[in-house]
């Protein structure tokens, strides 16, 4: 549709996390030198942001980073109990069938550690919507598996994604000891106008068409309709695109986003 009238390759706003696409803000170049100093240092780090930021790309970039020397597994859905936590774990470390008692579960991530120590390879866990995570247990587990290490280095690093409330669920006084394990404490913003306008063109150039599809007008409108989540940007270019392909509109000005606002509830 719209595609071949913008002189488009492919869909500049599409909602998956393709590195391709990361817009480096400020905020996004910090967020990541922070986290990929973390995993060189194979510490945990904390990084919070809003829904639709752009945490999961960015997590995205950095797996795409780090090179071979770094083994990467995620959990996505972290409504676990301490032993489906810990499987997860195993299993990210290449362990086939995980045990099913603790104990043994343990040693099997144990000699699974050293073993990618003795291949030269760290391995990297990101936990995405870590404010989902059901209770403390889960977070000691995490910091006790922070206890791998050798005289001067940790066999593992991690990386802990969520919402801002993640935050205020562990400024609680019983999470003092994992807070002081964590070295690197970042929150991700959104973008403000200008970037909200890099962020527009940037994407179109990726996706095969050209910077300055959107008017000052349109950008301005962008911005307060999405409070400069990149998320809710792609919703909203996404139909100023389709809605500037029915009009047959060389570009996207602010009347084309301004008859955006009754349909688009975001």
């Amino acid at each position: 549709m719209y595609k071949e009238f913008y002189g488009l390759r492919e869909k500049p706003f599409s909602k998956t996390p393709d590195p391709r696409f990361l817009y480096l803000s400020r905020g996004h170049q910090e967020a990541l030198a922070r986290l990929q100093y973390v995993i060189e240092e194979r510490e945990i780090a904390l990084l919070t942001g809003e829904i639709g930021c752009g945490k999961t790309t960015i997590s995205r970039a950095l797996m795409d980073s780090m090179g071979d020397g770094y083994h990467f597994s995620f959990i996505f859905n972290p409504r676990l109990n301490v032993m489906e936590f810990l499987r997860g774990v195993a299993r990210g470390l290449q362990v086939t069938t995980p045990a099913s008692g603790k104990d043994e579960l343990l040693r099997e991530i144990t000699e699974a550690l050293y073993r990618f120590h003795q291949e030269d390879c760290c391995p990297v866990f990101v936990i995405d919507e870590a404010q989902l995570v059901p209770g403390r247990e889960i977070f000691e587990e995490i910091r006790l598996l922070t206890n791998f290490q050798l005289d001067d280095r940790n066999l593992l690093s991690m990386i802990i994604m969520g919402q801002p409330e993640l935050r205020k669920i562990l400024a609680a006084p019983v999470y003092e000891p994992f807070r002081q394990r964590i070295a690197i404490n970042y929150h991700l913003s959104p973008l403000d106008p200008e970037e909200t306008l890099e962020y527009l063109d940037f994407r179109m150039e990726v996706a095969g068409g050209s910077a300055g599809l959107f008017s000052p007008d349109a950008v301005q409108g962008i911005f307060e309709l999405s409070g400069g989540v990149p998320r809710r940007i792609n919703i909203i270019a996404t139909n100023a695109l389709l809605e500037g392909f029915g009009r047959e509109a060389a570009w996207i000005d602010g009347a084309i986003i301004e008859g955006l606002k009754d349909e688009l509830s975001i």
